[in-house]
């Protein structure tokens, strides 16, 4: 579980879905830059009897890609489920875009995707099972009123990237699928969403956040770690190469 710790206190979606695999019985290595914030998934998954263990590195370096996934399997052998749960971007278009600020956000975004499914890719192939999840967002399909452009492109990259993997690799008996979330409200937005509304005031911004949903509400990072649950169970065994939507319907809203 790459992105397994959170931003900030609460549920992130890495956190909440790193609990959800280790409540179904899953041994999960919460993977993440902030060692603070992975030992507190950690020991959630651990005070509720779960299997879990913190494992610290940037996985857009090519390098720390290769230990974490040493250390994962010297600690719990071979890895049947990847999940992908990284995203940064900055608000802006393309002239508030840096070249410099977009080819950070590319590498963390994306070519961390490729280092990680690189790890996992061939063993998984010779023993003919495993899942790949990656985590995109709606920003990727649709305009979502202000202009979000170096995150909005890596995250629809990775949307593709999963599709070319679930082709290649489905005689293989892998599967690999994209989570799409919508509005979420995780500790990641109190970084950023008052500044997408123009305002200090986070419960303002929220409820401005909570009315752009059809549904009238945001969803939790619960919503998505059990979309991504089902993905990576028997139930979806026969679910390759798609993008599930967890949107509260604003995808629809937006076309």
């Amino acid at each position: 579980m790459s992105g397994g710790g959170s931003a900030g206190p609460g549920w992130s979606i890495g956190r909440a879905s790193s609990v959800t695999y280790a409540r179904l019985g899953a041994k999960v290595c919460v993977v993440d830059c902030d060692r603070t914030s992975a030992d507190e998934t950690t020991a959630i998954i651990l005070n509720e009897g779960g299997i879990a263990s913190t494992f610290i590195g940037d996985i857009s370096i090519e390098g720390d890609v290769k230990r974490l996934f040493t250390e994962a399997r010297n600690c719990y052998g071979a890895i049947d489920v990847l999940h992908h749960n990284v995203g940064i971007g900055k608000v802006g278009g393309p002239m508030e875009t840096s070249a410099e600020d977009f080819d950070r956000i590319h590498n963390v975004n994306v070519r961390s995707l490729l280092l990680t499914s690189q790890e996992v890719l061939p063993e998984m192939q010779a023993r003919r099972t495993g899942n790949i999840i990656a985590i995109s967002s709606v920003a990727a399909m649709r305009y979502l009123g202000y202009p979000h452009l170096a995150y909005s492109v890596t995250k629809a990259a990775n949307t593709q990237f999963i599709r070319m993997i679930a082709q290649q690799y489905a005689g293989s008996g892998i599967r690999a699928n994209t989570v799409v979330p919508g509005l979420i409200d995780t500790p990641r937005i109190a970084n950023t969403v008052a500044k997408m509304f123009s305002t200090d005031n986070l419960d303002e911004a929220r409820a401005a956040r909570d009315r752009q949903v059809p549904v009238g509400h945001m969803g939790t990072a619960w919503d998505v770690a059990h979309a991504c649950a089902f993905l990576v169970s028997d139930a979806a065994s026969y679910i390759t190469g798609t993008e599930l939507v967890v949107d509260g319907g604003i995808t629809g809203k937006y076309v």
